[in-house]
């Protein structure tokens, strides 16, 4: 009898334990929500495509502002703010340019933001890596994150799968990113830094006026 009193005390504790656990979806709408309520941030990026890497500063402003302002390569910019996303490119002096209107939410290069989150719940089924423990960022690592993968609902996405890491601090500390040729594309961000009270100026984005520019580089401009 005493035996089966401590299974049964088990298994019950086993079914409160898991759930009291926040299930990936529950846990992923908090993420967005709390990057909805982030007024703007800065910090560092880097951009990995097997043995490419790109290093930026970013700038985000809330709710479709941001910023990249590259050292490797030195003097690229890619700028979103409410009326076109530019793309500088120093090696070429050239400039992609792309009006933005109703377009604009959906074609923010930036993942790591409220609109960028709720693209990603509608598009894609989130489960946990590993579940809703911190785990070190990788192997060796002493940098505790919570792990997200995030599956495509149709073929027609980009990313096949998303892999987000989330600091103790509620920020994403890191996006990968497997392409439908499985490809793999990381983003790191360090360093963040919220509510800096950047001013909307810092968007006003004016390329070098030597280089040549190209318009309507994604889309054809609406009427």
């Amino acid at each position: 009898m005493n035996r089966l009193l401590a299974a049964l005390f088990l298994l019950l504790a086993g079914i409160f334990s898991v759930s009291a656990q926040e299930t990936a979806e529950k846990y992923f709408d908090r993420i967005s929500n709390y990057y909805g309520s982030i007024r703007d941030y800065e910090g560092d990026l880097v951009i990995t495509r097997g043995d490419v890497e790109q290093v930026a500063r970013i700038s985000y402003k809330n709710p479709n502002m941001m910023r990249l302002d590259f050292s490797d390569p030195a003097g690229q910019v890619l700028n979103v703010n409410n009326e076109s996303l530019e793309l500088y490119l120093p090696e070429y002096r050239v400039s992609f340019v792309q009006p933005l209107k109703s377009h604009s939410q959906s074609t923010l290069a930036g993942m790591a933001n409220s609109q960028g989150l709720e693209l990603m719940k509608k598009n894609y089924s989130i489960g946990y890596v590993s579940g809703p423990q911190a785990v070190p960022l990788e192997e060796g690592s002493e940098e505790m994150v919570i792990k997200l993968k995030l599956n495509w609902r149709s073929t027609s996405e980009g990313f096949r799968e998303l892999h987000i890491a989330v600091g103790q601090d509620n920020l994403i500390r890191r996006i990968e990113g497997v392409t439908t040729t499985l490809d793999r594309i990381t983003f790191d961000f360090t360093n963040l830094e919220t509510n800096k009270g950047i001013p909307d100026a810092r968007f006003d984005y004016k390329s070098p006026p030597e280089g040549n520019s190209i318009e309507n580089f994604l889309f054809e401009p609406e009427n």
